[in-house]
């Protein structure tokens, strides 16, 4: 039991680290600032981070599902952020990064494309949302399957930056355009902030790569933007579902009540 207590601890920290805190018993790491605690936390806050992911879009895949209809979400910008995640998936495969430092982008993939397939279908393109899902395994095929050079990814991972901010600001403009987030899912914007905003510490803590900073970086201040725009436009959103829900509440009280029919009178 004390052996596999030790390859797990292991995992998540070094020989060096876990002599400190289970041999030498040094709790504190030079009051939570030391190498160690920075590592360890780095490591706690990457699964998380990956456990989160699993399910930081189904809230905005399940309002697509139940509204059946993608409304205001723009189709492009979720394509854009489909392939950077994608690219990031790939390029930090590749360069053999901890899983930790970058295993939520293969959640955020998968439920990106199943949303911009949603977007498709629902927009009456069956056959388009069909040729889309096999197009993009088949992207994810050749990035990840040793069929793409390294220095190919880095270039794609250098386009990341402007192709994260376009795709992300044209869902803003999108949701300036109409005065209304839509069918966006509030939820998923905070997650998505948050999630973005920890991996700029355990992208340095774990790869000190300057790539991978700087598109978490760009990914945070864009993520901020909506999820403000969230925010300011709440109170609009509900505002319009009251409005579209009277009516119709107005139109099932006038089928329930019925005028009486007058009585003929008879001599």
């Amino acid at each position: 039991m004390v052996d596999y207590g030790k390859q797990f601890m292991l995992y998540l920290m070094d020989e060096k680290c876990y002599d400190k805190y289970f041999v030498e018993f040094d709790l504190l790491d030079g009051a939570f600032v030391g190498d160690c605690f920075r590592a360890l936390l780095s490591k706690g806050l990457g699964f998380g981070i990956i456990a989160g992911s699993v399910l930081v879009k189904v809230p905005q895949i399940t309002k697509i599902l139940a509204n059946k209809s993608a409304r205001g979400i723009n189709l492009f910008s979720v394509c854009l952020d489909l392939f950077a995640i994608t690219i990031h998936m790939a390029y930090s495969f590749v360069n053999g990064f901890p899983f930790s430092a970058w295993g939520d982008t293969a959640f955020l993939a998968l439920q990106t494309a199943i949303i911009a397939t949603m977007v498709l279908f629902y927009g009456g393109s069956t056959a388009v949302a069909g040729a889309f899902t096999a197009g993009y395994s088949a992207m994810v095929y050749t990035l990840m399957g040793g069929l793409t050079p390294l220095n190919y990814l880095l270039i794609a991972q250098g386009f990341n930056v402007p192709i994260l901010l376009l795709g992300k600001l044209s869902q803003a403009f999108t949701n300036y355009r109409n005065g209304s987030t839509g069918q966006l899912s509030a939820v998923t914007c905070f997650m998505l902030l948050a999630g973005s905003l920890a991996r700029i510490f355990t992208s340095i803590q774990e790869t000190g790569d300057q790539m991978m900073i700087i598109t978490y970086g760009s990914s945070s201040f864009a993520n901020l933007v909506i999820a403000l725009q969230v925010l300011y436009y709440w109170n609009s959103d509900k505002q319009k579902k009251s409005k579209g829900a009277a009516p119709a509440a107005a139109a099932a009280a006038a089928a329930v009540k019925k005028p009486k029919a007058k009585s003929k009178k008879t001599d």
